[in-house]
């Protein structure tokens, strides 16, 4: 590789450094940032069950829930993107919002809640670990074609 091409692959430490200083000033806001989308997917959850599972109610709960399956881990709660995961294959599509069972829909939406209220930010916590469990073990066993 000639010395022009090591020059444009080098990466400057001073940017770097920078990244992380803001990622890290970003960071002080998570908790408040995560508990705003908990409280999106808490306003979806209570529409459903005033509104009963409507296309647009179940289709909104479901967006909640990817967000947050994404959004967890970069807000330092993993284990929150995986229970909404869990959330995401149980309701992931027109057919299964129709047919999962509500309690379990409930039982994911209070798992995520109480994750955030109680910091545990992932499975490496036994409560964590098995309630993910638990919830998956669940979804598994849910099959709308049986």
């Amino acid at each position: 590789m000639s010395s022009a091409s090591n020059r444009r692959l080098r990466i400057d430490p001073d940017a770097v450094a920078r990244a992380e200083a803001a990622l890290a000033a970003m960071s002080v806001n998570f908790e408040e940032w995560l508990k705003v989308e908990i409280t999106r997917l808490e306003s979806a959850m209570s529409l459903v069950q005033s509104e009963g599972r409507t296309d647009m109610s179940m289709e909104a709960l479901y967006h909640r829930a990817h967000d947050l399956k994404g959004l967890g881990t970069t807000y330092g709660y993993p284990i929150i993107s995986q229970i909404a995961g869990t959330l995401c294959r149980l309701i992931d599509s027109p057919e299964r919002r129709r047919l999962s069972p509500l309690p379990l829909v409930i039982v994911h939406v209070d798992a995520i809640k109480a994750a955030a209220r109680n910091q545990i930010q992932s499975d490496e916590n036994p409560v964590g670990r098995a309630l993910v469990k638990e919830l998956e073990s669940k979804v598994s066993a849910f099959d709308p074609e049986s």
